[in-house]
């Protein structure tokens, strides 16, 4: 099979690639692992800032698609002490630049737009090679193989395209994250409900944190931020949830039962997701025909930004393509002479509460303080 722009993943960077790409009249086919939109839950809550994501979403035509999954209020923000004192709080008054949407809903306007047929469910690629002149062979699991002369890798953290680039691969971050559901919370959770308030909770602590969404349908969903080597992690048996999440409470003792609630009062099992990250600055030679997006590119450990990163390179690679049509080196030469420094610029205050965790400043009074400055620069 022979395609003209072959993108491999179809998340949120992938797929705004392939809309903006539609919106020029150039066709694109998308390959994906998963057997089908739904083969798995999509995430929690997304800010998407006006600086970066909600500029790809106008590239795409999708700004009233957009408007119309945001969630109201949720950009309303609070910082807490360990001992459950509210040292902080923003109020959402409807002005500010990053509201927020379920990253499965957002995911679901991009497929809409889309034609049909688009993406290909089910096709995991198991490796990719050279095969000269600007022309790439991807092979799939099931054994088929693609071939292309314009290959894009929107494939993630652990991308079978990135090799055709860099030597490269992501490292443990020295952070994860383990994410707790309470549901029904205002009826069934109130003190942690009220703790959270109506959008966003961060409760800073050197080597840990609580940080925690109210998302759509009344429920919270927590990040639990511990700066911990993988071999911590690795003697905690997460299939059994009861102990697991003893385990990670007992890294919060003498904190507001409010806030360990949020751990200890979880109505799923709690889930380990470890960070990682390439190299800070990661960047490669120009390679005829072929590039990458996103994490793929430039993963990172959360600090915010890495899923409107991930848009705007989508966007700003199928503006170039559309602006170079005869010359599709000088496309991707634009684009990653503008990607490389803007995904290693540092990460300004929405990075603030993962920035840093493992570090004696990590407290509620400096993130205060960051907040305070990052305003008053604005």
């Amino acid at each position: 099979m022979t395609t003209d722009v072959t993108i491999i993943g179809a998340g949120i960077g992938g797929l705004t690639l392939a809309r903006v790409l539609h919106v020029h009249g150039i066709p694109a086919t998308v390959y994906e692992a998963e057997p089908t939109p739904a083969a798995r839950s999509q995430g929690g809550m997304l800010d998407i800032h006006d600086y970066n994501g909600q500029l790809a979403l106008k590239a795409a035509g999708l700004m009233d698609e957009f408007h119309a999954i945001v969630l109201e209020g949720r950009q309303a923000m609070r910082v807490l002490d360990r001992d459950g004192t509210v040292l902080f709080e923003e109020a959402d008054d409807g002005t500010g630049g990053r509201p927020e949407v379920q990253r499965g809903e957002l995911r679901q306007i991009l497929l809409d737009s889309l034609p049909a047929g688009t993406v290909r469910w089910g096709h995991k690629v198991s490796s990719t090679r050279a095969l000269g002149e600007g022309r790439y062979e991807v092979t799939l699991v099931d054994g088929g193989t693609i071939v292309t002369s314009l290959l894009v890798g929107a494939d993630g953290a652990w991308s079978r395209v990135r090799p055709l680039l860099s030597t490269a691969t992501p490292e443990y971050a020295g952070t994860s994250f383990v994410e707790t559901y309470l549901f029904d919370a205002d009826t069934r959770h109130p003190a942690a409900a009220k703790a959270v308030g109506g959008g966003m909770l961060m409760a800073p602590a050197p080597g840990r944190e609580i940080f925690a969404h109210r998302e759509s349908g009344d429920t919270l969903h927590t990040y639990v931020a511990l700066s911990k080597p993988q071999d911590w992690f690795a003697a905690i048996d997460f299939t059994d949830a009861a102990a697991a999440t003893a385990r990670i409470a007992q890294e919060f003792d003498g904190w507001a039962p409010e806030l360990t609630a949020l751990i200890t009062d979880g109505d799923t099992a709690p889930v380990l997701r470890p960070h990682y990250a390439l190299p800070t600055g990661h960047r490669w030679d120009r390679v005829p025909g072929v590039t990458l997006l996103g994490d793929a590119a430039h993963l990172a450990a959360p600090n915010g930004e890495g899923a409107n990163l991930a848009m705007l390179d989508g966007a700003e690679l199928g503006n170039a393509l559309a602006a170079h049509p005869d010359d599709i080196e000088a496309a991707l030469t634009e684009y990653e002479q503008a990607m490389f420094p803007r995904s290693t610029e540092v990460a300004t205050f929405e990075g603030a509460e993962l920035h840093g965790i493992d570090s004696d400043d990590n407290t509620a009074h400096n993130l205060i303080a960051a907040f305070t400055r990052h305003e008053q620069t604005q």
